[in-house]
């Protein structure tokens, strides 16, 4: 088993100033901890680099655009006001962001009660709704996200090409995300090529339920 520190290479990998504003974060688990799933070395690239890269160039956009005092959502919400630059590097931010929270090596579980009851009455079964999300994933062509969102007020599945977000204002269909998979060949290649189909079945066994339920219970609060 590898003892990688996520910290330390995403330390090397970006450099922060005083001009940056969005910061690489940790994750909350090592590179290893994902495995069998996903493997250690597919999580330190997808980490270290390509988030890493992301943050880099959404900082140097931002700061070209002359934005401040704005959140990622904020200026994803209203994206096409920006170049291409912040919408590309600035989902790929928000994204990842979001993606490895959603994860964990304690997954697996069903979701808590009340998002569960809401997928079942949403999808007929948790089991339809692991389909419909799945197929959405596998199908999707070329690279992109497939989502679970609430949008006014209901459950949806939908996908987004790149990196693009529901949050987008120029997104097809907007929502708060709860659940997202990445099907960029780089979230799965080394471990299962263009077996993408195997890596969505995988992707369940990792899923962070309680993560997802809070979230799902905050929104519903306000």
């Amino acid at each position: 088993m590898s003892s990688f520190a996520p910290g330390r290479f995403a330390r090397k990998i970006l450099k922060q100033d005083a001009v940056h504003e969005f910061t690489l974060p940790e994750l909350p688990y090592t590179y290893d901890a994902l495995e069998p799933y996903i493997d250690s070395e597919t999580m330190n690239i997808h980490h270290s680099r390509h988030h890493a890269g992301y943050t880099d160039k959404f900082n140097a956009a931002v700061k070209e655009a002359g934005i401040t005092g704005k959140n990622a959502k904020e200026i994803l919400s209203e994206v096409s006001q920006y170049p291409d630059t912040i919408r590309n590097n600035g989902g790929g931010y928000f994204n990842h962001k979001l993606f490895w929270r959603v994860l964990s090596p304690n997954g697996g579980v069903k979701p808590e009660e009340e998002l569960l009851t809401a997928i079942n009455g949403t999808f007929s079964s948790f089991e339809n709704f692991k389909n419909e999300f799945s197929q959405a994933a596998i199908t999707l062509f070329g690279s992109g996200w497939a989502w679970l969102i609430l949008s006014e007020g209901k459950l949806k599945v939908t996908t987004t090409r790149n990196q693009d977000s529901p949050v987008m204002d120029i997104a097809e269909v907007k929502g708060t995300p709860l659940l997202m998979i990445d099907v960029w060949e780089h979230a799965y290649y080394l471990k299962y090529q263009n077996r993408r189909a195997e890596y969505v079945d995988a992707f369940w066994n990792i899923v962070n339920w309680e993560f997802v339920s809070k979230k799902y219970s905050r929104i519903l609060q306000g």
